[in-house]
């Protein structure tokens, strides 16, 4: 009886020892789900007992941030850190992920090394799309039904679309939405609303997810057309087509008279040229006729202004009688001719003989 007595005691003797030597510390609190919009800060908990020796920080089972009991966080990347907070009876550590993505989405998992020791959440990352309607204004008759049609592109997950009129929501049976995976698992959302505008209304049409302060909007105004609207609107067409042709139509006439400008200047240009090279051409050639005219004249007559080198006569000078046609040869006198016993002087000219050739002077022009 004693022996068993022993053999019962024995493991709540171990257990307290275990205790002592700081084996029985666990998770006291571990991390919850949080919901973040992407490129924001996503934070965690995880609080053990006194006695813990290691801390890791798992991200769909991939470390991404160890803590040590004697050391302190050792840090990877500069997207995961942490924060400690100690107290006489816990330890608690704070995984803070920055500027988070779409891809973190998934398990956050805090383990201490130990069978039964780990605790985990879910991260859960959205990202906010755009949202558009594609004409600000809209222009109907009166009794016409039109279709209003609002694009949600590349959110996640996709959004909760609704249309208001003047502040008031419209009734969900009035618009049909449609919903599509688009690529790197993001969504896109098609809502089409069908009205027949009685007035001028102006109609918003919004989508919301769970991380986003107030929900994202677009906004159309719709105006009721009627005979008057529509004939200033036809006006204003007008107007704005004839402005346009009376702006093109000045500038091509701009560019035309630039162009015929250009070649006004360039044509009398080449006239100019061309005219003087004409007067250089006339003076050329009746430069060379006036030559060949004076060469014509000089050539065979006799210099007027020819003086002999002999002493002037003082006597009476006989008269120049015309000189027969010359001849191109000379002529030597015969030794039984004998001359004159005229006094000394210019030597009278006798028609019955040949010129002595010193008396004479040609000129040969070439």
């Amino acid at each position: 009886m004693e022996r068993f007595q022993k053999f019962i005691l024995l493991p709540f003797i171990l257990a307290a020892s275990l205790t002592g030597l700081g084996f029985c510390y666990s998770i006291l609190n571990g991390p919850t789900n949080a919901t973040v919009l992407a490129g924001s800060e996503a934070r965690f908990n995880c609080t053990v007992a006194n006695g813990w020796a290691i801390l890791i920080w798992l991200l769909n089972t991939n470390p991404v941030l160890t803590v040590i009991n004697s050391h302190g966080p050792i840090e990877t990347s500069d997207r995961f850190t942490s924060q400690s907070y100690n107290n006489s009876q816990s330890f608690t550590s704070e995984l803070i992920i920055h500027n988070t993505q779409l891809n973190d989405s998934g398990r956050i998992e805090c383990s201490i090394q130990k069978i039964d020791g780990s605790s985990f959440a879910f991260l859960s990352v959205q990202v906010n799309g755009t949202l558009l309607i594609k004409n600000s204004t809209l222009i109907v008759k009166e009794n016409t039904t039109v279709e209003i049609v609002c694009e949600a592109l590349g959110w996640a997950p996709a959004p909760d679309i609704t249309w208001m009129t003047n502040d008031s929501l419209i009734d969900k049976s009035r618009y049909v939405t449609q919903q599509s995976q688009g690529s790197n698992s993001l969504y896109n959302a098609l809502s089409v609303l069908t009205l027949t505008p009685m007035d001028t209304e102006i109609l918003t049409c919004l989508a919301d997810i769970e991380t986003l302060p107030s929900p994202q909007n677009a906004t159309i105004a719709v105006i009721v057309g009627n005979s008057t609207l529509e004939n200033n609107y036809s006006e204003d067409s007008t107007s704005t087509w004839v402005i346009v042709l009376a702006v093109v139509f000045s500038i091509v006439g701009f560019i035309l008279l630039i162009i015929l400008i250009w070649v006004v200047v360039r044509c009398c240009c080449l006239k100019k040229g061309s005219t003087y090279e004409n007067e250089v051409r006339k003076i050329s050639v009746k430069k060379k006729t006036d030559d060949r005219l004076g060469s014509r004249q000089r050539s065979g007559s006799e210099n007027q202004g020819y003086v002999p080198e002999e002493p002037p006569y003082t006597g009476q000078i006989p008269t120049v009688v015309s000189l027969p046609p010359m001849s191109t040869k000379f002529t030597v006198p015969r030794p039984d001719l004998h001359t004159s016993s005229a006094p000394k002087g210019r030597p009278q000219r006798h028609t019955d003989y040949p010129i002595n050739p010193k008396k004479i002077r040609n000129v040969t022009h070439v």
